[in-house]
């Protein structure tokens, strides 16, 4: 049955990887593997479960025979129910930041973007987008960072020509930027869940690695645009009679929202509640001021309206659904064996962090970087202590997996910046190329080796870092 499960998430990964050839949604594949493969296991899980969870499965059972009937119902309550909660928990998170960013949109609050970032120089436009797009995804999870920032742009920008190349500094400046702090990225809010990073050393040890991986593919970027661009002139927006709020009410807005997710980590330390729930607080303080400062508008059934594509806001449930799929196919592969297996292959023929994280973002570039990315992370457990970990591994080699080891630094950061070797490799590059008709040729011949120059010199930083710190 292993065989079977391993074949269908295989079949899987490669038709997501292929979805701009075969045209089927990467989140429909993802949520149909996931379900497939659990019903497998839990038809056939008693030789899984008596070898991942011997111990509790005989406390569980009392050490008295058992059936069929009695390894279903501890699967669901002691195995599956463990990934659920998991799950849940991200994608609660994933959907309160959505609706911050909704609440702020519609309140005009990032208006101050498009009016600051209007420029007919082609240069101080890119470096503009790229600089807010940076500090946005910081905070954001980067696949909403680049809703946002696409949507600005396409407001600003009127050829289609200069859009492709300034959407891609866009997707690479919300990959790496999502990179530097645990609530910027999916893969990283996992990696902080599980315990693996502590939010400051994560930020300290990727800021100048993700910078330098932004800065260098801009900047080349940059070279390749005219000195000047064709714009949009600024229009009123109609937000019913009022037009918009004042500025400080905006202000004060984008304060609670932004500001409520730096906070989340302390929140999270403080109470030792899962951050979804830091990220609800948040919203719901920010929805009080909604209601608040538009409290007329809402009394007289006046519209609050926005002007946003809604192909752009729906692409965020799909990568939710997408999470979802993958996190639970990645869960299979644990629970049947295969990830104890491919951690002992790596310890014995690669047996070096940094080989492992430049496979991985190869790799990622073509496949999708949260595929890879997740099971990088589920390969190893967080050791406690050295001791813990195979005693035929160099101790060099086994910090690597401790609390805030190397290990989870690098694949976070390969699988952010090599993701985007390629447009495919990522969700934010794949809702570019749907965006701006972004074909994947294009984006070979002006893109990949930017990135790429960026992402090596960034890796060869944090390596340099990292051994004279050690």
């Amino acid at each position: 049955m292993t065989i079977a499960i391993l074949s269908l998430i295989l079949i899987g990964y490669v038709l997501i990887a292929h979805e701009h050839i075969t045209h089927i949604n990467k989140a429909t594949i993802a949520v149909f593997v996931a379900a497939v493969g659990w019903i497998l296991f839990m038809c056939t899980g008693t030789d899984f479960v008596l070898k991942m969870h011997g111990a509790d499965f005989t406390a569980y059972t009392g050490n008295n025979p058992f059936d069929s009937e009695t390894v279903k119902e501890f699967i669901a309550q002691h195995v599956f129910i463990r990934y659920a909660a998991d799950i849940c928990s991200i994608v609660l998170y994933l959907l309160a930041t959505t609706s911050i960013v909704n609440v702020l949109n519609t309140n005009g609050c990032f208006d101050f973007i498009t009016d600051t970032v209007r420029a007919k120089d082609s240069r101080v436009l890119l470096w503009g987008l790229v600089g807010f797009t940076c500090l946005l995804s910081v905070n954001l999870d980067n696949l909403t960072t680049t809703v946002l920032m696409l949507m600005i742009m396409r407001n600003i920008v009127t050829q289609t020509r200069w859009r492709m190349w300034i959407g891609a500094a866009i997707v690479i400046a919300a990959n790496c930027g999502g990179a530097v702090t645990v609530i910027g990225d999916p893969t990283s809010l996992v990696v902080w869940t599980k315990g693996a990073v502590t939010p400051t050393d994560f930020t300290a040890a990727l800021i100048l690695p993700s910078l330098i991986a932004t800065v260098i593919p801009t900047y080349l970027i940059s070279r390749s645009l005219p000195e000047h661009l064709d714009i949009h002139r600024p229009t009123a927006h109609y937000r019913g009679d009022t037009n918009t709020l004042a500025l400080w009410q905006r202000i004060m807005m984008l304060t609670v929202g932004l500001g409520g997710l730096w906070f989340i980590p302390t929140f999270h330390r403080i109470t030792l509640l899962p951050p979804f729930l830091g990220a609800l607080c948040v919203l719901g303080v920010l929805w009080v001021l909604h209601e608040v400062m538009n409290h007329q508008r809402i009394k007289t059934g006046q519209p609050l309206y926005v002007n946003e594509d809604r192909s752009f806001q729906y692409s965020n449930l799909q990568m939710i659904m997408y999470f979802v799929g993958i996190y639970l196919s990645v869960a299979l592969l644990v629970e049947t064996g295969v990830m104890s297996s491919i951690s002992a292959w790596c310890d014995e023929w690669i047996h070096d962090i940094y080989i492992m994280s430049a496979v991985l973002g190869l790799i990622s570039s073509v496949l999708d970087n949260i595929v890879l990315v997740l099971t990088a992370i589920n390969i190893y457990p967080v050791a406690e202590d050295i001791a813990n970990l195979s005693p035929v591994l160099s101790p060099d080699y086994a910090q690597s997996f401790l609390e805030n080891g190397q290990y989870w630094h690098l694949i976070i950061y390969s699988g952010a910046v090599a993701g985007c070797l390629l447009p495919i490799g990522n969700l934010s590059g794949f809702l570019l190329m749907k965006a701006e008709d972004v074909s994947i040729a294009w984006y070979v011949r002006h893109i990949t080796l930017k990135v790429l120059i960026g992402w090596a010199i960034g890796l060869g930083v944090y390596f340099l870092v990292d051994l004279w710190i050690r």
